[in-house]
């Protein structure tokens, strides 16, 4: 009796050691977020155009925006705001190391290009005009691993908008454009720049497979929407480079495509529309140029 007892008891920690295991493994990951900086050459040029408020309100808002969206990729333990000046001082970045204990990756944002200029025509027989305010704004997000200071990917997002309205001559209307598109240009960047994140490091993959329709890990706020055409990948064998002996990741064979048919809170449902190998656990990526 003893004996079973025991038993009974060895086995119940090796299930709850197990579980917390697994709990632990599958955790979500610690990413912080450090402040939107411009590049110097970008802040001397708007300065000199006039356009610096324009660049400082874009800088603001895509603060608050990138936490937010990042946040709202249900991917990740965002650090608060109110905890990063503590981490990042004790942050060794020394000769280019972005070394962060406590986190698991560490996103760094630069805006590298910004531009917000407006383009009016005449109609003189009418007497109205119509007016364009075009923004465009290029950023560089670059995710490292926290552990190691390993630069993991670095990506350019390039957003432009443009609006268009017709004026009474001799009237303007840029202000109220401007303020329109620079919160709509920054919701879209940093929501490209999250979901940029969410792709490198969890790759979005089929859950469930059910006839022609799909599951996958990929819901609100992940750049995922309805009627967008991904790619279905299987994955082959480990790549060595044969110069340096680096691992290369694994192959990656293209097996079909789907569209997306729902998007949910944590997952999407999509309809196979090619299909050569389509199966539980597949890699599924946007071809380069899709519109998220």
């Amino acid at each position: 009796m003893k004996l079973r007892s025991l038993i009974l008891f060895s086995a119940g920690l090796a299930i709850a050691s197990g579980l917390s295991a697994q709990t632990t493994a599958t955790g979500l990951k610690k990413i912080a977020i450090s402040d939107v900086r411009p590049i110097g050459s970008l802040v001397e040029s708007t300065t000199a155009a006039g356009r610096k408020n324009s660049l400082d309100r874009v800088v603001q808002s895509l603060d608050s925006q990138l936490m937010d969206r990042v946040q709202n990729t249900r991917k990740f333990e965002v650090i608060a705001r109110s905890d990063m000046a503590s981490i990042l001082k004790e942050a060794d970045f020394s000769a280019g190391n972005f070394q962060v204990s406590g986190v698991d990756y560490l996103l760094v944002t630069t805006v590298g290009d910004f531009q917000d200029y407006a383009e009016t025509r005449e109609f003189a027989a009418i007497g109205k005009s119509a007016s364009w305010r075009v923004i465009r704004l290029g950023l560089v997000g670059k995710i490292y691993d926290g552990q190691t200071g390993k630069l993991i990917e670095s990506t350019n997002i390039p957003i432009e908008l443009k609006e268009q309205t017709e004026n009474a001559a001799n009237s303007s209307k840029n202000g109220d454009l401007s303020d329109a598109l620079l919160q709509k240009v920054t919701f879209m960047a940093a929501e490209a720049v999250a979901a940029r994140v969410a792709d490198v490091i969890y790759p979005a993959r089929i859950v469930s497979k059910i006839d022609r329709m799909v599951t996958i890990s990929r819901g609100e706020g992940s750049g995922v929407a309805i009627g967008q055409v991904w790619e279905v990948f299987a994955l082959g064998e480990e790549m060595t480079d044969p110069d340096t002996g680096a691992s290369l990741g694994r192959e990656e064979l293209m097996v079909g495509q789907v569209r997306i048919t729902r998007v949910n809170p944590k997952t999407s449902q999509a309809e196979i529309i090619s299909d050569t190998g389509v199966d539980k656990g597949a890699l599924l990526r946007l071809p380069v140029g899709a519109i998220r």
